[in-house]
């Protein structure tokens, strides 16, 4: 007998990315024209694994964002 629950299954993220295509964050991030700064902040916390140490990526992201913000009101 199957147990209770569901029959679903994760797929490799590899296979994610090609039916969804882009992540709808990233393709936001995009649109904002700050995705460079979104990509190093990425970046260093994959390499750091502490915000704490990526604050210079933190503070580039944020003041991107704010220009951001302020240029559309």
């Amino acid at each position: 007998m199957a147990r209770a629950g569901h029959a679903w299954t994760r797929g490799s993220l590899e296979e994610d990315e090609d039916e969804e295509g882009e992540d709808p964050v990233d393709a936001m991030i995009s649109r904002t024209g700050c995705a460079a700064q979104h990509r190093e902040l990425q970046e260093c916390m994959a390499e750091r694994r502490d915000w704490r140490h990526c604050q210079a990526q933190v503070r580039a992201f944020g003041e991107c964002m704010a220009r951001r913000q302020r240029a559309e009101e």
